[in-house]
């Protein structure tokens, strides 16, 4: 996957943005565009999605510093970039955006049992006590996956921008 320069500088700015839009919505617990812009990303970078979704970790990284909550970030929007990628390409639009909006938000529902293994192996608990962990996160898991469908609307409006911006709107 070579880069451009055009490219570096295009991901490097969208890595931004992810990393902008979390601190600037930071008041409000686990509602963020953190999916919706790994999702719409993806929908038009397919592969090299994962640039600006890796500048993102590590700004993250950097301006909150690299500790253990930090370690899930390696793979938690992989997973989310992954799924979208074995989505069909084509789907009809009246379908993808339902599509898209669901799969945002089992990602938010499902973030705190993402996020447990690591937990689990840092901190040394054991089945029960994950489990523990995971029931005690289900309420902001709840707000996260609810969040998350809401916001999910905003990925179509986002990928058709990106897809005007790189001049290829025809494609979908």
């Amino acid at each position: 996957m070579k880069l451009t320069i055009r490219e570096i500088a295009v991901f490097g700015m969208l890595g931004a943005v992810m990393y902008v839009s979390k601190m600037v919505m930071e008041l409000i617990p686990n509602v963020h565009l953190l999916g919706v812009l790994t999702i719409a990303y993806t929908i038009v970078y397919r592969k090299k999605a994962l640039y600006p979704i890796y500048i993102y970790i590590i700004l993250n990284g950097i301006f909150c510093g690299f500790a253990a909550w930090w370690i899930p970030y390696l793979y938690l929007w992989t997973i989310l970039w992954g799924i979208v990628m074995l989505l069909p390409k084509k789907m009809s639009s009246k379908i993808q955006v339902f599509v898209y909006m669901i799969v945002c938000a089992i990602h938010g529902f499902l973030f705190g049992t993402l996020y447990a293994p690591v937990q689990a192996i840092l901190y040394g608990l054991n089945l029960k006590e994950t489990i523990a962990w995971i029931m005690a996160g289900l309420p902001w898991d709840c707000v996260h996956g609810i969040s998350n469908f809401f916001c999910g609307i905003l990925i179509m409006p986002i990928a058709f921008a990106l897809r005007l911006a790189e001049g290829n709107i025809e494609k979908n």
